[in-house]
């Protein structure tokens, strides 16, 4: 489940990313800013794509993955519902929809990394402490 979940996420980044980049959607964002964060998706895509081939994802990049997209699905929200950026109709269901999908693969996520725990006992148990 974790595998997936951070394939998926690592597919709809980048997919999302190069349609930006490409496209340039008028939302009502600044070109700019836009683009930017279009680059940042294709390369997130990438990184997180490539977490979820390795055999067992490092659980520390898994929960900082899981923070950050929490931290973009709110971000969505403020940006959608606020007058950060003067958002088209359209700007603004993308921005919201796009916030629910990586929130989605945050609870993906989240249930995944606990699953991978729980079938591992790591993360349960204290780890024996060394004495220098």
């Amino acid at each position: 489940m974790l595998k997936f979940a951070l394939k998926l996420d690592g597919v709809a980044s980048f997919a999302l990313g190069l349609l930006t980049v490409l496209i340039r959607p008028e939302v009502g964002m600044p070109a700019g800013l836009q683009l930017g964060l279009g680059l940042f998706c294709v390369f997130y895509g990438v990184g997180v794509f490539f977490l979820g081939t390795r055999a067992v994802p490092d659980r520390r990049i898994v929960l900082l993955v899981i923070i950050g997209n929490v931290v973009w699905a709110l971000d969505s929200v403020l940006t959608a519902t606020t007058d950060w950026f003067p958002l088209t109709g359209v700007g603004v269901a993308l921005v919201l929809a796009q916030g629910l999908a990586v929130l989605g693969f945050a609870v993906l996520q989240l249930i995944g990394l606990r699953s991978a725990t729980s079938a591992t006992g790591h993360g349960t148990r204290p780890r024996p402490r060394s004495h220098a």
